[in-house]
């Protein structure tokens, strides 16, 4: 397996995306955001994730962020991505969603070429990680992370898309606790 866009050294810090399956529009319920910031908490608070600028967008979601633990940052994704995607299928059952069918059966079919036997695939395989490598490079990451809503014509100013980091950098009230770079 390539190493080219992994994870694989633990006290570094990487520009990671994870992506649904066919970029489906997942997160635009409240409910499921909430899935991906509250394991995004666990993870921080039981596996040694330092996060230092997020977003999580209709379909995907960026972390500028390490491991400060044992776990590597491949384990973590790991168990992040497997746990998320049950809480997302369950949530689809149980909760309101317009759209339950159509989504479930989108997920069912996503994994019917797979070798292993498996029931629903929310995530695209892996995650596209890129090393820190300078502080050019983290002022130009953390800017993307944050111009995201931008970009997507959700928001006018950055500040204004609750589930971002771009909210912890104007010190105002957030979804997600962070680690704030300061780079003066």
């Amino acid at each position: 397996m390539s190493t080219k866009y992994k994870a694989t050294e633990i006290e570094k810090a990487y520009f990671i995306t994870i992506t649904t399956v066919g970029w489906v529009d997942v997160f635009t319920r409240l409910n499921q955001k909430y899935v991906i910031i509250n394991a995004l908490k666990h993870c921080q608070e039981n596996k040694g994730l330092t996060i230092f600028a997020y977003c999580l967008m209709h379909s995907h979601l960026h972390l500028f962020c390490r491991s400060d633990s044992t776990f590597s940052l491949a384990e973590i994704m790991r168990d992040f991505k497997k746990f998320t995607s049950k809480k997302i299928i369950q949530t689809i059952l149980e909760e309101p969603e317009s759209r339950r069918e159509w989504l479930i059966d989108y997920f069912k079919k996503s994994c019917e070429h797979l070798a292993r036997p498996q029931t629903y695939k929310v995530w695209q395989d892996g995650y596209h990680a890129e090393e820190v490598f300078s502080n050019q490079w983290i002022r130009e990451k953390i800017n993307y992370i944050h111009q995201n809503p931008i970009q997507e014509r959700v928001v006018t100013e950055q500040e204004n898309y609750y589930f971002s980091s771009a909210r912890n950098y104007a010190d105002l009230d957030s979804a997600l606790d962070i680690e704030v770079v300061f780079m003066g």
